[in-house]
């Protein structure tokens, strides 16, 4: 009976052992093949991921040299024909609609930007210097504008003695009516010879050159024509070539 049992145990373990063998060996293959697959999945990756960075590189690379090849200053150049582009967009637009380009582009701007824009441009130009006789006197009223101090007693003293006269109306007839003070007409004559005394101090006499061109008859005309030439001298440069040579039609 014992020696029957061993053998019937001995029966009984050789198909179980051999069965367990054969599916550990199908789970490793499945396995590595898995494990296979994925590397593959992460080599093609890694080679997609290499040719579109080759791919990026090689563009950049051709960008940068044609960057290189155009001008200094083509970027600038290029944001200033896009503005000019998009201004004249919006021209067309308002034209379209019978709107005025200037009243609708203040619209957009805001007033700390005016100011902004307002400052800098005085700044940039704070002295123009001279441009014709009507600006520079123009820029001497505002110089002398500024230097009144207003007197508030007499302003007061105004008010009361006119009455409602004061803030005249269209029916008003003031023209004539205002006597100034006596202290008002010293004050001005003060400010006249100061701005004569002052003058004759600015206007100082220029070094005389003994090998320019004698074209006056006396100091006066001589300071006429040096002013003459500076506004109108490259219009006239030509045809006093001609008259002196000659040649003039």
């Amino acid at each position: 009976r014992f020696h029957v049992f061993r053998l019937t145990r001995a029966q009984d373990d050789v198909p179980r052992s051999s069965g367990v063998g054969v599916i550990s060996t199908s789970s490793s293959a499945e396995l590595a093949a898995q494990k296979r697959e994925e590397r593959l999945k992460k080599f093609r990756d890694l080679h997609l991921k290499r040719g579109e960075a080759r791919k990026l590189n090689h563009q950049a690379v051709a960008e940068e040299d044609k960057l290189l090849k155009l001008p200094a200053n083509w970027e600038a150049k290029k944001a200033r024909l896009e503005w000019e582009l998009k201004e004249e967009e919006k021209k067309n637009e308002c034209l379209a609609k019978g709107e005025d380009y200037e009243r609708v582009k203040l619209l957009d701007v805001g007033a700390e930007d005016a100011e902004r824009w307002e400052r800098k441009k005085k700044k940039k130009n704070a002295d123009p210097g001279f441009s014709d006789f009507a600006a520079a006197q123009f820029r001497q009223y505002q110089r002398l504008v500024k230097q009144i101090k207003p007197d508030m007693e007499n302003y007061e003293q105004q008010k009361e003695d006119v009455g409602e006269e004061f803030y005249p109306t269209s029916n008003s007839l003031l023209h004539g009516s205002h006597v100034p003070s006596k202290a008002g007409v010293d004050r001005v004559v003060a400010d006249v010879e100061r701005q004569i005394e002052k003058r004759a101090k600015y206007s100082r006499r220029r070094r005389y050159n003994d090998d320019a061109d004698i074209d006056y008859i006396n100091e006066r005309n001589a300071n006429f024509n040096k002013k003459a030439e500076r506004f109108y001298g490259k219009y006239t440069a030509e045809i006093k070539q001609n008259l002196e040579r000659g040649t003039a039609v």
